[in-house]
């Protein structure tokens, strides 16, 4: 939703410079749309040269000063056409889902610089070009993002969309839902529309369904009609009205209870106490109430006022709009300020206020009835000091109300009014400058100390300029005036740094999840059960463990049904799979500086995030997985977690070069690696990392009790006889010199199957054991001709 007379009074604007001046500068729009759609031919035999044709009319739409999104698709595209061209098919398949389409499409960009980026440090494929490449393959579906400019215009027109840095995928549901509100209203523009109609030429795209007219629309609003970049805080509308009501008169309105109500008093005290100006989305934030409250509750007391008075009233179309000059005037919010238009008490209704005693009127919002009352506080911790990272969930800490000289903390009433089961935002200071926890006061000062307990360790912390940034927290006590250790919240302000923190750091949802224990283990996991126990003895006591084994035992399958047996259900939450590979670097895995819009941010990566997670829940297991364990660098992934990761360090804290933050690997995770014996291909695993693991062979387990059980369950002579020759064929291998046990065939290849047919079992032999045997013995033909006339031959 937005503000549609503010649209309405955009499109004024743009009507009258549409001629004048955007048709001439914006024209190309139409005709690179064109263009590509003449020119663009996915099965071209030259696809590099096609791709260069047809994005030729784009110009600054996927070029500008240090931008070049077009140059390095293109180069991509000269250098490797058959994956770009894979890239482009994938990113124009209607049939998934688009954010997935883009995001998918800047992930194969990343691929490509790796490979082909010679030094490179951008290929510039973010969104703003990818949905470029869409606009131009579907001009009747899709539009342009560009975060500055949707973010002003959500702004400008008061949209109930919200546009967030590092938000990509919400940010880009939320560009498509609005723009198509925004087209649809521009549509319904019979003027603007036969304006456009009458300019397109045969060059042009004929723009059947104005997604481009909303293109430029949006761009026109964001570049020209905002205002927010030149208003004049003294720029106030309206100057030719006035509702000529005396200060006298103002203060007899405001005595009368049929005038001003209860709620009428609350929003005038909220506006005079917050500097006699202010949007209804700060009056929100900063006292309570929703932003209708203030909208609607202003347009109803001023009818009120109206009806008493007989005053005059201003002659506007938007209902609305004809109310509020009674009691304000106004202007377009500036860029740091939040909502889209501010309202100024009228001089003489400020000046009435100052008469009348509004004591008993409620300053904040109450709690509801029933709803238990709480305090809002923000913590500052200095980390040269302490830290929020060093304390563990559940633990309390306290804090003095006297400094080490004896004086009083700054601030020191909010060091008396704080009680217990007040809810705390933890803020660590220069130079770390995040959000890094939510807390709760546990017990109320006792003239020396307060304390406090941590409640939740955040995964991604909220950085300063972040909320700095944030109009809807300019009066927030702490950005007042920070110096001080412990500032006054309100419910509101809480409630928006928790929507913050919540976008980066989602809870999970508790599900009922299915029982699991050391039967349903045995029973899908073929091991024998001495094996199983000293399995989970060996993982217990190391916390960190490698399977290892030959291709086919089944050791992803048993990675996670061994967490899941020691979970004691199939709790999803609490597990984390990961594949390494030979790109997999610590920025992937912990931290890294990641490009976003024109510059780079500080993202966290999973392992960082899984160990917090886990850290929130310090009475739960949790088990990290990693798959192909020894096809990633493990020293460029784990960094200084190779100290952090020992179960003797569990626990103890070290400081992050990325952010200077403590960090600690929990207790209770476990880690979890597979490491595929049969690969000659891979590096033997770092010693380093080797003696922080334990290693456990996953053996065939044809012999087990659970694959006997299985196995009978068939009831097929073939099926029996081709098991004991693959179980001769493993002691073979096992005393083969040049292959060993960690080469043997593996059960999971004969598993899961209800019915057991002749033409499964020989495509076993066919496209899995056969190809596997000639790579064993690629140099003894003999040997391998046997084997196979061996295992042909159970069929015959």
């Amino acid at each position: 939703m937005f503000e549609k007379f503010r649209l309405q009074d955009a499109l004024v604007k743009y009507k009258q410079n549409f001629v004048s001046n955007q048709w001439g500068n914006e024209k190309y729009k139409w005709e690179a749309v064109k263009f590509f759609q003449d020119n663009w031919n996915v099965n071209a035999t030259n696809f590099a040269a096609m791709l260069t044709l047809s994005l030729s009319k784009t110009y600054n739409l996927l070029a500008s000063m240090n931008n070049f999104p077009a140059r390095m698709i293109e180069k991509f595209a000269e250098i490797s056409p058959e994956e770009v061209r894979a890239m482009f098919i994938a990113l124009f398949d209607e049939g998934k889902d688009v954010v997935t389409r883009i995001t998918d499409f800047k992930d194969q960009s990343s691929i490509l610089l790796e490979k082909y980026g010679n030094g490179a440090g951008q290929h510039y494929q973010y969104e703003n070009a990818v949905s470029t490449y869409l606009w131009l393959r579907y001009p009747d579906k899709y539009y342009i993002y560009k975060y500055g400019e949707i973010k002003t215009v959500a702004d400008e027109l008061g949209s109930d969309y919200r546009f967030k840095k590092g938000a990509y995928a919400d940010n880009l549901r939320n560009f498509y839902s609005f723009y198509d509100e925004l087209c649809a209203e521009i549509k319904k523009d019979e003027e603007l529309v036969s304006l456009l109609k009458s300019r397109l030429t045969g060059d042009c795209y004929p723009d059947p369904e104005y997604r481009t007219l909303t293109i430029d629309v949006g761009f026109y609003i964001s570049r020209y009609f905002s205002q927010k970049e030149s208003v004049a805080t003294d720029d106030w509308f309206p100057t030719d009205y006035t509702p000529n009501i005396s200060v006298d008169k103002w203060v007899e309105l405001l005595n009368d209870p049929n005038v001003f109500t209860t709620g009428s008093l609350e929003i005038m005290k909220r506006m005079k106490d917050y500097g006699g100006q202010a949007t209804c989305t700060q009056l929100s934030i900063k006292y309570g109430e929703t932003k209708n409250f203030y909208n609607s509750g202003s347009s109803a007391l001023a009818r009120r006022i109206a009806e008493k008075t007989g005053c005059p009233v201003m002659d506007r179309d938007e209902e609305n709009s004809r109310w509020w000059p009674i009691l304000y005037v106004g202007r377009n919010a500036g860029k740091d300020e939040s909502g889209s238009y501010i309202w100024k008490l009228r001089d003489e209704l400020s000046a009435a206020l100052d008469k009348v005693d509004l004591s008993q009127v409620e300053l904040y919002v109450a709690a509801a009835p029933g709803e238990e009352e709480h305090g809002y506080w923000w913590l500052n911790a200095n980390p040269k000091i302490w830290s929020f990272s060093e304390i563990a969930v559940g633990e309390v800490q306290s804090y003095t109300l006297y400094n080490d000289n004896g004086n009083k903390r700054r601030i020191f009433q909010n060091f008396l009014d704080a009680k217990a089961g007040d809810m705390i935002i933890g803020y660590e200071s220069n130079p770390v400058k995040q959000i890094v926890a939510i807390g709760k006061v546990s017990a109320e000062q006792d003239g020396e100390k307060i304390y406090f307990e941590k409640i939740e360790g955040l995964s991604s912390p909220i950085d300063y300029q972040t909320l700095k940034s944030c109009s809807e927290l300019e009066r927030m006590e702490y950005f007042s005036n920070p110096q001080g250790s412990l500032f006054k919240l309100t419910k509101g302000e809480y409630d928006f740094i928790v929507d913050m923190i919540r976008d980066e750091n989602p809870l999970v949802q508790e599900e009922k999840s299915e029982k699991y224990d050391k039967a349903d283990f045995l029973n899908e996991v073929y091991m024998t059960e001495s094996r199983y126990d000293m399995l989970l003895s060996v993982l217990k006591n190391k916390k960190n463990i490698i399977l290892q084994g030959a291709p086919g035992v089944g050791k992803t399958f048993a990675a996670k049904r061994l967490a899941y047996s020691m979970i004691g259900e199939k709790d999803e939450n609490r597990i984390e799979f990961v594949q390494f590979h030979q790109n997999y670097s610590y920025e992937d895995f912990m931290m890294g500086y990641k490009p976003v819009n024109d510059g780079f941010e500080l993202k966290y990566g999973i392992f960082y995030r899984f160990c917090q997670k886990a850290a929130n829940q310090p009475d739960k297991d949790f088990f990290f997985i990693i798959d192909e364990i020894n096809r990633g660098n493990m020293s460029k992934i784990f960094g200084e977690l190779l100290m952090l990761i020992e179960c003797d360090y569990r626990g103890t804290k070290a400081t992050l070069a990325y952010n200077g933050l403590s960090f600690a690997v929990p207790k209770n995770l476990y880690i979890i690696g597979m490491m595929n014996t049969a690969d000659r291909s891979l590096a033997m695993i770092d010693y380093a990392l080797r003696r922080r693991f334990s290693f456990f062979e996953i053996e065939p387990g044809f012999d087990s009790e659970g694959f006997v059980k299985y196995q009978n369950g068939l009831n097929n002579e073939t099926f029996n006889t081709l098991i004991e020759r693959v179980k001769e064929l493993n002691k073979e291998i096992a005393l083969d010199k040049s292959l060993g046990k960690g080469f043997c065939i593996g059960h999971s290849y004969f598993c899961g199957q209800a019915i057991c047919t002749d033409e499964w079992m020989n495509s076993i032999i066919d496209y899995d054991i056969l190809p596997m045997l000639s790579e064993y013995w690629f140099d003894d033909s003999g040997k391998l001709q046997r084997w196979e006339n061996i295992l042909r031959g159970v069929f015959q």
